[in-house]
Parts: C-alpha cells; sequence; structure tokens
C-alpha cells in the first residue's frame, strides 16, 4: 500500500467536486450568465457575489454573496474569480 506524503494530500470530495465543476464548460458559461443578467439588471449594485451555485443538470442557479456557501447535493460552486478572470466588472 503506498502511501501519500504530507505534502502530497489528495483532494477531499468537496475539491474534488469543485474542480471538475471549474473544468466543464457548461457550468462556466452557464454561471457567466447568470452573472451577466444580475449586472445587467442591477448595475448599480456594490456587492460583489463571492461566486456562483449551480445546478449541475439544470444548469439554474444563483448568486452566492455569503462566505461559505451552502450546497445541495446536486449543486456546484463555480467561484468568481472563473468568472470573471481579470476581477473588474
Amino acid at each position: 500500500m503506498v502511501q501519500a506524503s504530507k505534502s502530497e494530500r489528495l483532494p477531499t470530495a468537496a475539491e474534488s467536486v469543485s474542480l471538475s465543476a471549474l473544468l466543464d464548460p457548461a457550468l462556466l458559461q452557464a454561471a457567466r450568465a447568470i452573472y451577466r443578467t444580475f449586472y445587467e439588471v442591477h448595475p448599480e449594485e456594490v456587492q460583489r457575489p463571492i461566486g456562483v451555485a449551480l445546478d449541475r443538470f439544470s444548469l439554474r442557479g444563483k448568486l452566492i454573496f455569503a462566505a461559505k456557501p451552502i450546497l445541495l447535493p446536486r449543486e456546484c460552486f463555480v467561484p468568481f474569480n472563473q468568472i470573471e478572470p481579470t476581477g473588474v466588472r
């Protein structure tokens, strides 16, 4: 049996889910569309979301403003830096 050293830790289940979500272009496209719609409807909004919670199957989602999002089993989280890599609106 091979053991991973402390510097080579295995990703947790939550990290694995979020990594697979970030690699799926359909999820990124849906997250960008949700954010773009929000920004078009609320251009005066000062508070920036930390990301988008998306249902992996229906691609419906909502913006998350809280520091620690709580996700349902079918949901994944796309952080804002993946939606807008430059960080500028």
